[in-house]
């Protein structure tokens, strides 16, 4: 039985797309490995990693079997209350992997709830510290956090996805985007130049707001949704001393970046820094299930608790669900497993040989890569429907936006796909 594609054209609403002026969806059959069957026939190579999540690819077989064998014991049991071997399995392993002193875990359903978990945590610390005028929070434009409300108060204002709710959502104060260069030379991060003008701005809306700022919160490294920008590591350990010395949080959003997509295991350990919170998501699963969690330092969790309320109020209905947490946990083991280090070095060391050529194209701004993300920036945004259909007639998946086109793909990628990928890219410019 083939899928109704008018069905899904007439009632189904696709994140970002119109319904009365849909753009075409594509018939998935299936997908094993890096690709995606349609039903039409094509097999695509999958630069995507399905928005970022499906790093070991698709129908893995141990990811699989963790999901079978959980499903026979108990597929969902509140957390109130409760607890199971899974959650618990999949916290201790958190804490092992994140910098040092985030202990504690909060796991919830997905990344922009992640997000809304780290700010309201940030709030309920300040009010425990009868400091409720620190309600505010600092951030950087060009950044995106997620959907929901909380988050998208601190997502960028102007060129975002959400200037239609700027009269709902909180009003945040905003500081110009880092300065989009990671050094060349990832060996000298230390002696590459990094000019301290940049932080002018961020650090005279700290000396003149910090009374009332509860936190920065910033995606670490990488802007994602907002750009695909890689900034300096230099800024965000300046971030880590600037919070510190003006009595802030600071709270990073690895949400896209996090377990190794950058080369490191966190994006913030390019900075070597810890901070008070840190959002996780996408990735934790290896695509598989919604799953997220919100980890803090002993600190912030204690003054909390130690509140007007003694807990921290927000309880999701399937928080700690057992069979997200125990796919996570195969997820990370396979991450392990599969020595994700060499395998990001090498999808970036594919990335840099068959994208860079592409910079010398006259449409090409400019093209960056920093372990497993490649990006080509544009002169001019893309004709989108236009350039997915040629994409799949070239038997590949890449979903660009606005000028941006760029890769994401699984680790489990070998030189083959990348080059096809690129190759794609490529074809698009020539045409």
């Amino acid at each position: 039985m083939s899928i109704d594609l008018e069905f899904d054209r007439k009632h189904i609403w696709h994140p970002y797309t119109s319904l009365t002026n849909p753009l075409p969806t594509y018939p998935v059959k299936s997908a094993s490995g890096v690709e995606i069957s349609l039903e039409t026939g094509e097999v695509l190579v999958d630069g995507m990693s399905s928005w970022w999540a499906a790093v070991h690819g698709y129908n893995h077989p141990k990811l699989n079997q963790a999901l079978v064998e959980q499903s026979q014991q108990m597929s969902h049991v509140m957390f109130g209350g409760l607890t199971h071997q899974p959650a618990v399995d999949l916290c201790k392993k958190l804490v092992e992997l994140s910098p040092a002193g985030l202990e504690k875990v909060f796991l919830a359903d997905s990344g922009s709830v992640s997000v809304e978990v780290a700010m309201k945590m940030a709030i309920q610390y300040w009010q425990s510290e009868h400091k409720a005028d620190k309600h505010k929070f600092l951030t950087v434009r060009n950044g995106y956090h997620g959907d929901t409300f909380a988050a998208m108060s601190v997502c960028d204002p102007v060129n975002g996805m959400h200037t239609l709710f700027s009269k709902t959502i909180n009003q945040h104060l905003f500081a110009s985007a880092p300065s989009p260069i990671f050094p060349k030379n990832k060996n000298e991060l230390d002696k590459a130049d990094f000019d301290q003008a940049h932080l002018a701005e961020i650090t005279q809306l700290l000396e003149t707001n910090h009374h009332n700022i509860a936190a920065i919160i910033i995606e670490p490294i990488v802007q994602g949704a907002g750009g695909m920008r890689f900034y300096h590591p230099q800024y965000l350990t300046a971030l880590r001393k600037l919070a510190n010395q003006h009595n802030v949080l600071l709270i990073v959003d690895e949400i896209a970046t996090g377990f190794g997509r950058t080369g490191k295991m966190f994006a913030c350990e390019w900075a070597e820094i810890t901070p008070d919170i840190m959002c996780v998501g996408k990735a934790i699963t290896g695509g598989y299930m919604t799953l997220a969690a919100t980890l803090t330092t002993t600190k912030v969790a204690e003054q909390i608790c130690n509140g007007q309320a003694g807990v921290f109020m927000h309880g999701p209905t399937f928080m700690g669900n057992p069979l997200a947490c125990s796919v996570a946990n195969a997820s990370l083991d396979l991450l392990i497993e599969n020595n994700w280090q060499q395998q990001v070095a090498n999808i970036e060391t594919w990335l840099n040989q068959y994208l860079q050529p592409i910079a010398d194209f006259t449409q090409v701004a400019d093209v960056r890569v920093l372990g497993a993300i490649g990006v080509v920036e544009l002169k001019e945004p893309v004709a989108m429907e236009q350039i997915q259909a040629f994409f799949v007639k070239q038997g590949v998946w890449i979903r660009p936006f606005g000028t941006r086109v760029y890769l994401m793909p699984p680790f489990i990628s070998e030189e083959k796909h990348i080059r096809k990928l690129a190759g794609a890219i490529e074809a698009w410019l020539k045409k």
